[in-house]
């Protein structure tokens, strides 16, 4: 099997050198860039790590995962967590994670798998499963969810669907009563866990 290709994303210049370090020593992993490295550039995974501050920068997090490659994101805390899993992350771990774990990872959301730290989902509000939902979802409303678990905004769901800003207000709304969410990151949760989301 070929290596897989990785870039490292990180502000903090110590935590992206040791973690291209730690990817560069694991057979199987070659680290092709790190910052300023074009994500289209044949990446198969991208790591993006947070930083120590609480506030992870959602922003910078949902451009990536616009690119389509698959992001593992490394946070310092479960509200980075949820700003993570809301943005579009493949998989979240903790930023303490260890090098075995961190590239299973990579592994399992190079080959679309979704994948949280069992420290971080308890604080994700996935721990409920419905049942069923309160009513099927709409061919658009399917969607726009897949575009929510992409991390995109409501202008960004419009623009991708040809839609008005107000109708994917109104679709996303429609999401989350039917899937018996409160938030946009409760609503992909639920969703990935009633099997609705192609990862």
């Amino acid at each position: 099997m070929p290596d897989l290709r990785v870039i490292v994303r990180s502000s903090d210049t110590l935590a992206r050198a040791g973690l291209s370090a730690i990817l560069g020593a694991h057979p199987g992993y070659v680290v092709i860039g790190e910052n300023g490295t074009d994500p289209e550039v044949l990446a198969d995974v991208i790591v993006w790590e947070a930083g120590a501050e609480p506030r992870a920068r959602p922003e910078e997090l949902a451009e990536l995962t616009e690119s389509g490659i698959p992001v593992v994101a490394l946070v310092p805390d479960e509200t980075s967590a949820g700003a993570a899993l809301a943005a579009g992350a493949r998989g979240i771990l903790p930023r303490d994670v260890d090098a075995d774990s961190l590239a299973a990872c990579l592994g399992a959301v190079s080959q679309g798998l979704l994948v949280l730290h069992p420290e971080l989902a308890a604080a994700l509000p996935i721990r409920e499963r419905p049942a069923a939902l309160v009513e099927d979802l709409t061919p658009r409303e399917r969607e726009v969810l897949q575009l929510l678990a992409e991390g995109l905004p409501n202008k960004a769901i419009a623009d991708r669907l040809q839609i008005t800003e107000h109708t994917a207000k109104y679709h996303v709304a429609a999401i989350l009563a039917k899937v018996g969410a409160q938030t946009r990151t409760e609503a992909v949760a639920r969703a990935a866990r009633l099997g609705l989301i192609l990862f």
